[in-house]
């Protein structure tokens, strides 16, 4: 279902009884339109907090990049938060193209990570993700527990690889030393994630 508020009033109450939640965290705008996303469930969460602990002892830690949980990501000069977008996971690398502007990120970010929820719109931001040059986008498709790695080639995002139970294909990162694919969990498929220097694996 979709709700469309067009009560000016109503709009500025809801999305400040969303901020003083702290509800509002993936909200996202959509070419001037208000996008409330829902609140990830337990796992989802989970997800993110493994994979942003993974990269940050990886790439964070050993001063590689930035590695944050959520980040407003923009291709906007000017007045930024007309449009921009929210993934799960963001890593700008040193030396990179994207402008740390305090609020948001501006440009062509070195990896990002996506974990679908239902009604969500993860597929729907890869045409903005490719107009900001987001070189690696990785999705954790949930619903059928597949990796997708989608590689900038040729002006836009294109599907590089797939890794799930049936077919667990090792996936390896161009853009930081690690390799990834789906394995066995006991209570669900997990991502394994292993360090290309040092061998060390993790199960996300």
């Amino acid at each position: 279902m979709t709700m469309l508020v067009t009560d000016p009033l109503m709009e500025e109450r809801l999305k400040l009884q969303r901020r003083e939640w702290g509800a509002d965290r993936y909200d996202e705008v959509w070419e001037g339109i208000y996008v409330i996303s829902p609140i990830p469930n337990v796992e989802h969460q989970q997800i993110v907090a493994s994979l942003t602990a993974v990269f940050q002892e990886t790439i964070g830690w050993p001063g590689l990049g930035d590695v944050l949980p959520g980040v407003n990501l923009t291709e906007r000069d000017d007045d930024w938060e007309f449009d921009y977008r929210v993934p799960d996971v963001a890593i700008a690398l040193k030396g990179g193209q994207v402008e740390d502007r305090d609020t948001h990120w501006r440009g062509a970010v070195d990896l990002l990570v996506e974990i679908t929820s239902p009604g969500d719109r993860t597929r729907q931001k890869i045409p903005y993700y490719s107009r900001l040059r987001v070189r690696e986008l990785w999705i954790v498709d949930r619903s059928t527990w597949t990796l997708e790695l989608h590689r900038w080639r040729d002006g836009e995002l294109r599907p590089a690889g797939q890794s799930s139970l049936e077919s667990p294909n090792v996936l390896q990162s161009e853009v930081v030393p690690l390799q990834f694919r789906v394995v066995p969990g006991a209570a669900r498929p997990n991502v394994e994630v292993t360090h290309g220097e040092s061998g060390r694996s993790w199960l996300v």
